[in-house]
């Protein structure tokens, strides 16, 4: 499907507007400026709960992760908006498929966090089958941005989504939360221990992220507007 942006033109001291395929103009802006226009229009679209309500055909980078790892504050950073995505001291609160929009060229997918033991069984059970089947058919998926708190990454739930997603041979960003509660010397032993658990598998990559700092937020940044390249 082709997605239009309005590109201005002066022609005898008035403008017109002539139509330019977005896809077009993206792999000729510098990294810095589409970084820039792509998270600054970065806004709601719409919630999901079934398949069958998916939204039309775009590239989509879902981002994944335990409750509390920090996805909400994540994306909110990203768009440089404290209230976009809404952050919750209760885990397990994104209980839906969320789906923020890149103006008309993509989406950034919320899925619901995953691990939290107070959720109802039936929900925790819809969850799991939305995910699961979420990631292993959606053609327009293009990455998966999975999110751990750096002071405990990997755990068993954390490789079952690796496990799930791995087999489609698509990029998954690993995003090592909350890096400013550890030490220097601590962030650089969890990213070199977390490099290597993943070495086996070379479409993962690996980063230290701080919402509250702002630090790795151009990797990140950098990391989707490069999946959405792809195309």
């Amino acid at each position: 499907m082709r997605n239009f942006i309005r590109a201005p033109c002066i022609c005898k001291s008035r403008f017109r507007f002539k139509p330019v395929i977005l896809s077009q103009l993206i792999k000729a802006i510098p990294a810095h400026g589409l970084r820039m226009s792509l998270f600054s229009r970065l806004q709601f679209y719409t919630t999901v709960n079934h398949m069958r309500d998916l939204p039309e055909t775009r590239a989509e980078i879902a981002f994944a992760g335990r409750s509390n790892a920090g996805k909400s504050s994540a994306i909110n950073t990203l768009a440089n908006h404290t209230r976009l995505a809404y952050v919750s001291k209760t885990p397990g609160r994104t209980q839906h498929i969320n789906y923020f929009s890149f103006g008309d060229e993509a989406y950034l997918v919320d899925l619901p966090g995953y691990g939290y033991a107070q959720v109802p069984a039936a929900v925790r059970a819809h969850w799991e089958k939305l995910l699961g089947q979420y990631l292993a058919t959606r053609a327009q998926l293009k990455g998966l941005v999975l999110l751990m708190d750096s002071r405990h990454p990997l755990k068993e739930l954390d490789w079952q989504m690796l496990e799930w997603f791995l087999p489609t041979g698509k990029p998954v960003h690993v995003v090592l939360t909350k890096a400013d509660k550890l030490t220097r010397q601590q962030q650089a032993l969890t990213l070199n221990a977390v490099k290597k658990a993943l070495a086996d598998h070379p479409n993962c990559t690996v980063q230290l992220f701080s919402s509250l700092k702002k630090t790795g937020v151009e990797a990140l940044e950098q990391a989707i507007v490069d999946w959405i390249k792809m195309d």
